[in-house]
């Protein structure tokens, strides 16, 4: 696939459709809504999911700061890490995309109000809204920063399917919630991502979708 920024896939035929550029725009739009709807179910019942996301949740609770500048802050230096590994269009598209769920995080509060959902339906709902979303971001060339970097290299110049890596640094952010949230909310996150995480292993493999 040509370009810096481009998720390579050497099964993809020559002849693939690529998106154009409005596609890509409308594309990193509607995933990176998705995935902070799904942040914000998660938040109203205080669970949270691995990644960055997760950590930015947990650095919330614990300290009251806004979440979507936690976000931002905690990807930065994932972001270099973007632009010397897979190039300025990724890193900007990714970019875009974290300060998009940062933005779109105010949002939510301001049009539902107050939530008081169950907790096992909503970190379910939460955290396969957020797969999805991530998987729209995926195909556009961009990612969500943090350890979703990391995962997509490592799909990339190992093998490895993103959502299983992505999975393991999952793990790290979820028992790091003990010192946070109850344990009865750390054993739902746990469950949610694995479900968050099975969606991008069964979703995002080379060879499986032909556009970019």
């Amino acid at each position: 696939m040509p370009g810096p920024g481009a998720l390579r896939d050497p099964a993809r035929p020559p002849s693939a459709l690529r998106h154009t550029w409005s596609e890509d725009v409308a594309g990193l739009l509607v995933g990176t809504f998705v995935v902070s709807f799904g942040l914000h179910l998660l938040h109203a019942v205080e669970a949270v999911t691995g990644g960055t996301a997760g950590l930015a949740l947990l650095v919330g609770y614990a300290t009251g700061l806004p979440f979507g500048a936690v976000f931002v802050g905690v990807n930065l230096p994932f972001l270099a890490l973007g632009w010397w590994q897979k190039g300025w269009v990724f890193t900007l598209r990714t970019l875009v995309a974290v300060a998009l769920v940062s933005a779109l995080s105010s949002v939510h509060p301001a049009g539902l109000g107050e939530l008081a959902p169950d907790p096992r339906y909503t970190v379910l709902a939460g955290n396969l809204l957020i797969g999805i979303g991530m998987l729209i971001v995926f195909r556009h060339s961009a990612s969500l920063g943090g350890f979703n970097i990391l995962a997509l290299l490592a799909q990339e110049r190992l093998g490895w399917r993103a959502g299983y890596v992505q999975l393991g640094f999952d793990v790290a952010v979820v028992l790091l919630a003990l010192t946070v949230v109850p344990p009865a909310g750390v054993l739902l996150s746990a469950a949610g991502a694995v479900v968050l995480n099975t969606v991008l292993a069964m979703n995002h493999r080379p060879g499986r979708y032909l556009g970019h």
